[in-house]
């Protein structure tokens, strides 16, 4: 279960200047954040950070932004940064529903959504990251070759995304329901702090690429 209350988290993360606090002002401006032209790939729902700093580290020449409404959980991730900076990262605590308040159009190369909140009741569907809700958000941000990759260990939620990929006329470029067995998905992949500990009990991992 993720921790949501740590006393003075937001404090220290107002503080931090690893993490971006009026994101919407960057719209259109990311490029001036980093400093250079280089590709943004943003992952939402970054956890504790170890995906999207494990991939910032193998691709220098990439810029990644981490999304995470949880204070307390992105304090952990904020906390490794500073150990170890990374020039090409930054952090937002933010919801994602307003994603497109903080990201122009084109803006963004790729989007990675893994292990997301499934919020099984159905009236929930819509705040489903994989909702054809959600990917009309990303198809604004997103360049026109860009991707989104979605990982989970939930079939319920992957059956719903692989539906929702249909209805939001995007294209299924790739799936698997066992990723750590397919050869193919599985080359380069990096793992969550959740992929690790769901994948150690036995669990397979679903992963999509999907692209309009």
């Amino acid at each position: 279960m993720r921790l949501r209350n740590i006393p003075g988290s937001r404090e220290m993360i107002a503080e931090n200047n690893w993490c971006i606090q009026e994101p919407e002002q960057q719209k259109g401006h990311w490029h001036e954040v980093f400093g250079n032209d280089h590709p943004i790939y943003i992952e939402i729902g970054m956890g504790k950070g170890q995906f999207l700093t494990t991939l910032a580290k193998q691709n220098p020449d990439i810029n990644y932004v981490g999304i995470e409404k949880y204070s307390s959980v992105l304090l952990r991730g904020l906390q490794k940064l500073e150990e170890e900076p990374l020039e090409n990262v930054r952090f937002i605590r933010m919801d994602a529903e307003t994603i497109c308040d903080v990201f122009a159009e084109n803006e963004v190369s790729k989007i990675y959504l893994n292990f997301s909140d499934p919020w099984p009741k159905d009236r929930h569907a819509k705040r489903r990251l994989t909702s054809r809700q959600f990917f009309a958000r990303y198809d604004k941000i997103l360049k026109p070759e860009g991707v989104v990759e979605f990982k989970t260990d939930n079939v319920d939620l992957f059956d719903f995304s692989l539906e929702e990929v249909k209805e939001a006329n995007w294209n299924l470029d790739a799936f698997t329901r066992d990723l750590h067995h397919d050869d193919t998905m599985n080359q380069g992949n990096v793992m969550t702090e959740y992929e690790e500990r769901f994948s150690s009990m036995g669990n397979p991992i679903h992963k999509l690429i999907a692209s309009r």
